[in-house]
């Protein structure tokens, strides 16, 4: 990993099965490509989803989380996605990742071993201290909502 990175943690990885250890395809790539791990194709129809084993476990140093979130060019290529993007994976989560994919084109979409689905961008984050109060403060926004600053 280059030494441009601010901070590089140590995250501990089990593999299972025929799995593959994430990897960064670029020396500046934010996220490491998780592979499926399948022991038979599958296949995933138009506007249908289905759960992708990557054998792959992590622990992660608490204050982090990992976010699977799409490939882009699984997006443009063939309209496959993730679901529930970006996946939240907590610091004290140690099973399988799993990732939800879901074939948004018109064709039918396999996924074999090996292939790569996902990217996982491993964060630090932060928790609330979360207070009532009877009245929040005003802004310029205020309580515009969807498509309140434009197009």
């Amino acid at each position: 990993m280059s030494d441009s990175f601010a901070k590089q943690i140590e995250v501990s990885i089990s593999l299972s099965g025929n799995a593959q250890m994430p990897n960064y395809a670029t020396a500046q790539s934010a996220g490491a490509d998780l592979c499926a791990s399948l022991s038979e194709p599958v296949v995933i129809q138009p506007f249908a989803r289905a759960l992708i084993p990557t054998g792959v476990r992590i622990a992660l140093p608490e204050g982090y989380e990992a976010q699977v979130r799409p490939r882009s060019g699984l997006a443009f290529k063939h309209g496959v996605s993730c679901l529930n993007t970006p996946g939240t994976i907590d610091a004290d989560y140690r099973g399988e990742i799993q990732v939800l994919l879901i074939n948004l084109g018109d064709k039918p979409f396999t996924v074999t071993n090996g292939d790569r689905i996902a990217q996982l961008v491993i964060a630090p984050c932060s928790r609330a201290r979360f207070s009532q109060v009877a009245h929040l403060d005003e802004t310029g926004r205020g309580t515009g909502g969807f498509g309140s600053t434009g197009l």
